[in-house]
């Protein structure tokens, strides 16, 4: 009697290994297959029938970091799997999709009030981009930019790099560097790896950002190394920063690019239309590496640890300047929310707070609203 051959392994296009994932996973299975077996750190999650080669399941992932193992199995007992390591999993109801915005007035009076009472020049941004509600003040106000463009760098580097870069290349290394420690050198490389010069990778960088509608922000040249949504939600200036020429944005433009970023990890949204070789894939490997960066705590002040909820955020400070700005993913949806300050003697742990306080008020709304 002839032993059957071992069953190949599924073939697997989502997730992939570092990158984010919201549930979905996705591949083609061999010839024989009858059923495909999801699990997670070891936890079987999901199990389905498959009638064909092709199969889509959408596997309910434990927040955080996961390894999975996608198991195929034969009528005839055999069995074979594939391992994928080093995914981050954010909750599928935080899938991208598109919601007109409009304005929420008791969250805009709450957030407006916590605005007030920071000794010095605040802007924010904040949108449930699941509903589509949302509240700003001062949020096309421009402020130092510092090192918030450090996101807009790594767009433009991905949209212009064919495929995810291999684990521990230099434009890996210099992800890691520029996105987990907010590194300024690591920054000006990749501007220099991608256009030659920190200038001309500004200027790619600049017409990125036009791409996508972000009309209030600029990159301008690279960093100095030292060593040691919607119209309907009101965006205006109300109280400008007085500051010299150099990097600038607003809350408005921020929020914009982390949305773009958002939908994109779905094949969604403007960058998917203006910036073709930024794909799906780039924009998962980029919030996965968003979900490491190393940072005092700033929008997570009061929801990191918390069960359920995910901050993937990207802050910039210089001595007068202190921003953060990200997305807040939980159970019931996804927010993004920038929140900008200046304080010419100096912004400090002030700032850190009114992140932390702007970006709880709005969880807290949107989740007992379940917006």
């Amino acid at each position: 009697m002839i032993d059957a051959p071992p069953l190949p392994p599924p073939a697997l296009e989502q997730p992939a290994p570092r990158q984010v994932t919201y549930g979905l996973v996705t591949g083609t299975a061999v010839r024989g297959t009858t059923r495909i077996v999801v699990a997670a750190n070891g936890e079987v999650v999901a199990a389905r029938s498959v009638n064909g080669r092709r199969f889509w399941i959408r596997a309910p992932l434990p927040l955080g970091d996961v390894t999975l193992r996608v198991t195929a199995l034969a009528k005839d007992g055999r069995s074979s799997s594939r391992v994928v390591r080093d995914v981050y999993s954010l909750p599928p109801a935080a899938s991208p999709r598109v919601a007109s915005g409009r304005a929420d007035p008791v969250l805009g009076r709450r957030l407006r009030a916590l605005a007030a009472r920071f000794r010095g020049t605040p802007a924010f941004y904040v949108q449930s981009l699941t509903s589509g509600q949302g509240a700003a003040w001062n949020a096309r106000a421009r402020f130092p930019a510092a090192s918030t463009l450090k996101l807009a760098i790594a767009v433009t580097a991905l949209s212009r790099h064919s495929g995810i870069p291999a684990r521990g290349s230099y434009p890996d290394g210099l992800f890691r560097k520029m996105l987990t420690v907010s590194d300024d050198e690591a920054a000006n490389l990749m501007e220099v790896w991608m256009a030659g010069s920190t200038s001309a990778g500004s200027h790619l960088v600049n017409a990125m950002m036009r791409s996508i509608g972000m009309y209030d922000s600029v990159m301008y040249g690279g960093y100095l190394v030292t060593r040691s949504p919607s119209a309907s939600i009101p965006v205006r200036v109300d109280q400008q920063p007085a500051f010299g020429v150099g990097k600038y944005t607003t809350a408005w433009d921020m929020s914009r690019l982390w949305r773009a970023v958002w939908l994109a990890s779905g094949g969604r949204g403007p960058l998917a239309r203006a910036q073709p070789g930024f794909t799906a894939a780039d924009a998962r490997y980029l919030l996965w590496w968003l979900s490491r960066v190393r940072d005092t705590r700033k929008l997570d002040t009061s929801l990191r640890g918390r069960p359920g909820v995910a901050v993937l955020h990207k802050a910039g400070w210089i001595k007068q300047a202190r921003h953060d700005t990200g997305l807040v993913l939980w159970q019931g949806g996804v927010i993004v929310a920038s929140v900008l300050t200046w304080k010419p003697s100096g912004a400090g742990a002030g700032s850190d707070l009114l992140a932390g306080r702007i970006a709880r008020a709005a969880y807290d709304r949107f989740r007992r609203s379940g917006a």
